[in-house]
């Protein structure tokens, strides 16, 4: 078997994790990622015909069985990922019709999986379905979005207008628009069945009054998507209070989605 350390999936993991602690948006233990793994990618550095222990994963997914998913452990601080993948984060083997998880590697502390383990499960359900190669799901508590939650309305179309007219990439990278839950106790397969059903339209999930879910093909494409609305919402919170002189106005955001070849959200454009 090859060193599992030197995997791709693993160092590329393990920079994700550090970048977004770097960018503050994931403080002490907050913030979770799932990343699909073919078993090709994997057979080479775990025995798959072998598990260290099964844990019970309290929900059904019939279409998850027998994928595997790198994920980040319970009360796990991304900033520790980088010293100590093998404590930090897990490989699992989902079993059962979703029912439970056969740990392959990692958690060498007796951890567990995230405790947002159903809302990434359920929503890797549900992107599949829409596109196969959405692979990743990136949690994290980005200081501006969240801040913007509290002073903006949390009507999905005016949120997501706030957000394409601060900068111009942000209708081309999230043309989508972004999907809002009001505050919901977290941790609970009530908040994961709501966030698999707001990925159905998007890519990124706002948790009001909490923080970000997005989906990706990769963990750039992931951390990108984040990474742009954050930025966006910056702006936003540098100049809500002050008089609008100028502005990225509906024909310039018509004018960007035909030249960059994306579709808006429908009804989303007055």
């Amino acid at each position: 078997m090859k060193d599992i350390l030197t995997a791709n999936f693993i160092i590329e993991t393990t920079r994700t994790l550090t970048n977004m602690y770097n960018h503050g948006w994931d403080e002490r233990n907050s913030g979770n990622l799932s990343l699909l793994l073919t078993e090709s990618e994997i057979s080479d550095y775990c025995d798959l015909n072998n598990f260290i222990r099964e844990i019970p994963t309290g929900f059904e997914a019939p279409e998850l069985n027998n994928k595997y998913f790198l994920v980040t452990g319970t009360g796990k601080y991304f900033k520790n990922t980088q010293y100590n993948p093998a404590e930090n984060l897990g490989l699992f083997k989902i079993v059962n019709d979703g029912k439970i998880a056969r740990l392959l590697w990692g958690l060498t502390d007796g951890g567990n999986f995230t405790s947002e383990f159903p809302a990434h499960m359920m929503s890797h359900s549900v992107r599949l379905a829409i596109n196969p190669n959405n692979r990743v799901i990136l949690h994290c508590h980005p200081t501006n979005l969240l801040a913007m939650t509290y002073i903006h309305s949390l009507n999905e179309r005016e949120f997501t207008r706030t957000l394409w007219q601060m900068c111009t990439e942000s209708i081309i990278i999230f043309p989508d628009g972004i999907n809002i839950l009001p505050w919901m106790l977290c941790g609970t397969n009530e908040i994961g069945q709501a966030t698999a059903e707001k990925f159905k339209t998007s890519r990124l999930i706002i948790w009001a009054q909490h923080g970000i879910y997005a989906a990706g093909q990769n963990l750039d494409d992931s951390f990108g998507l984040i990474e742009t609305a954050e930025k966006a919402a910056e702006i936003y919170l540098k100049i809500a209070h002050l008089p609008r002189v100028n502005n990225i106005t509906d024909e310039n955001l018509r004018e960007l989605a035909v030249k960059f070849n994306v579709k808006p959200r429908d009804g989303y454009l007055s």
